[in-house]
């Protein structure tokens, strides 16, 4: 016989029904919760530091007796061309002053060694770069200063 004095288990769990309210309230924590997770992703986004590294616009080119007398060497890594004229050294931008990129296929604009425009429908001619011997004896090039045409480096 069993114990009447013995706790009965309940044969199912008793739950009571979820009202409207709760499950709104459950509903409202939840998107309160997206949302300031949202906000939270956004504000870090938003206050950590947006720096461009951009390469240097100066370029080393080594040692100066690197460029053969009356030669103009290309250096496509950083879009010159340097000229060791008799006058002595000078660098043109290899920037296309039509579209703007270093190797222009499209029209084919062409250019003397002074960078005056022969052929194509480029507007203007080559810009020139600022020249310098450095420090340590190798040939620097500033792409982001233009000089006068005819200003050469004599070394």
């Amino acid at each position: 016989m069993p114990n009447d004095n013995a706790p009965q288990k309940p044969t199912e769990q008793t739950r009571e029904p979820v009202t409207r309210r709760e499950s709104f309230v459950k509903l409202g924590l939840g998107s309160l919760a997206v949302a300031g997770c949202g906000a939270a992703a956004f504000g870090y986004e938003f206050l950590s530091p947006n720096v461009l590294y951009e390469a240097s616009p100066i370029a080393n080119l080594g040692k100066p007796d690197r460029f053969p007398p009356d030669s103009v060497t290309a250096d496509p890594v950083t879009g010159v061309y340097i000229v060791h004229a008799p006058e002595g050294f000078y660098a043109l931008s290899a920037t296309c002053t039509q579209l703007g990129i270093i190797a222009c296929p499209c029209h084919g604009s062409k250019f003397n060694r002074r960078g005056i425009k022969v052929d194509g429908p480029a507007p203007r001619p080559l810009p020139w770069l600022k020249v310098w011997i450095g420090d340590e004896g190798d040939l620097l090039v500033d792409r982001s200063e233009i000089v006068a045409p005819e200003h050469f480096l004599s070394v």
